[in-house]
């Protein structure tokens, strides 16, 4: 993926549209009064941390990402730390008291090693949350079928298997943390319109956003990993993105995506 400004500006779109989505919330897991410390995994632009720091004043937040690129000016009780989160975690002793990470999908090699780590890193009765896709575009109605929406997300998907990553990681993690040991493991699916189709004023507004994020997304996602996998030249990917944002913006093509909220406890 990219790392530049409209990346950083996607990335906060796709962060209003998962507030959107949710009611405002940043998370569903029932935290309480929380404090102690939290760790949000791939940070990003660091949003999701700097509002649930403005929103924990007790807690210390940890945001780690391999690219700093967050903000300077932070709330005192958060830091951003440069780091791969799937090498060895080097926090010692402390542990924390939930463990956030949204959007992973794409950049993850080992999910279950992951949240082996996580596991091993949390207080005892402690919470682990993830919100993330299935990478697999739908529509109820068969309206995608033989549109080039639906030709980009069946070239970007095995393109990106190749890869060793998952990009459909959300419909996985209750089975992962069942596996890891957590407990009270709750599951919670959303559907995201790949456009401002629906009649429903919720669903378009999620849609609209969806579509604001594509106008970079679809070319942040396919370029690097189509020229570099699959062989396509440039001017390739360049055209089917044009044509599946076009797509996006056409009210008879009804795509839909899913997205999950997944949390657990791990044992006192």
């Amino acid at each position: 993926m990219p790392n530049d400004e409209d990346e950083k500006e996607r990335l906060d779109i796709m962060h209003e549209m998962f507030l959107t989505m949710m009611d405002r919330k940043l998370f569903l897991a029932p935290l309480g009064d929380l404090t102690g410390p939290v760790l949000d995994l791939g940070t990003g632009s660091g949003i999701w941390a700097i509002e649930f720091a403005d929103k924990f004043p007790l807690a210390q937040i940890t945001g780690n990402d391999l690219s700093p690129i967050q903000p300077r000016y932070v709330p005192p009780n958060l830091q951003f730390v440069v780091d791969d989160y799937e090498d060895e975690w080097a926090y010692g002793s402390r542990k924390f008291n939930f463990i956030h990470g949204r959007y992973l999908a794409f950049s993850v090699n080992n999910f279950p090693k992951l949240i082996e780590q996580c596991y091993n890193n949390l207080s005892p009765g402690g919470w682990i949350e993830f919100q993330d896709w299935d990478g697999n575009l739908y529509s109820q109605d068969g309206s995608i079928e033989g549109t080039s929406m639906k030709q980009y997300f069946d070239a970007i998907i095995p393109a990106m298997h190749k890869t060793g990553k998952d990009p459909s990681p959300g419909p996985k993690y209750e089975g992962w943390l069942r596996a890891g040991g957590f407990r009270d493991v709750q599951v919670r699916k959303f559907v995201i319109p790949a456009g401002p189709w629906p009649k429903d004023k919720c669903l378009k507004t999620l849609g609209a956003w969806n579509l604001l994020q594509s106008e970079t997304g679809y070319e942040a996602t396919a370029m690097a990993l189509l020229t570099r996998q699959e062989g396509w030249s440039k001017e390739e990917v360049g055209v089917l993105v044009a044509k599946a944002k076009e797509d996006s913006k056409n009210r008879n093509i009804h795509g839909l995506l899913d997205f999950y909220v997944v949390y657990g406890r791990k044992p006192n």
